[in-house]
């Protein structure tokens, strides 16, 4: 363990993980939300996003998980909304601290390239879905964060 990750750990000893989050919005003012199913839990939807690469900071992460998760190609992320910070397990099970900002790109709707997906990303998501906000208030299975609706209606 290097003595970045030694001071990237809270108290508890959970690596805090840096992750930029993308809140993907339409011109229909549809959210652009992926389904995970891992084989440990419930299968949930959530945005596009992901961890921050060491040294890379939020806005450039957006700019990278955008293109990589979607394939589409952004100059800028849009205005940090919102920050986050909780305790969970990652995918991987890896008990962490989360560090997360969120970021609003308004795009026209497209069909995601999920070609730049990672392995766990591929062998977890097997289907999208552009979300009006009806349907997010009204959908049966978990979205996070569980404040979404609050964080599309953040003002800019």
């Amino acid at each position: 363990m290097n003595e970045t990750q030694v001071n990237d750990r809270t108290a508890s000893g959970r690596r805090i993980r840096r992750a930029a989050r993308i809140l993907l919005i339409d011109e229909h003012d549809r959210l652009l939300l992926f389904r995970f199913a891992p084989k440990d839990r419930r299968p949930f939807w959530c945005g596009v996003g992901g961890e921050c690469d060491p040294g890379e900071d939020f806005q450039s992460a957006a700019l990278r998980e955008v293109y990589e998760e979607t394939g589409l190609r952004l100059e800028t992320c849009g205005p940090e909304i919102a920050r986050r910070a909780d305790d969970y397990l990652t995918l991987e099970g890896e008990p962490i601290t989360s560090d997360e900002r969120f970021f609003r790109v308004v795009t026209r709707s497209f069909t995601p390239d999920t070609s730049g997906h990672t392995a766990i990303e591929r062998e977890l998501i097997h289907t999208f879905r552009w979300f009006s906000r009806t349907e997010l208030a009204n959908w049966h299975e978990p979205v996070f964060p569980v404040n979404i609706l609050d964080l599309l209606d953040t003002p800019l």
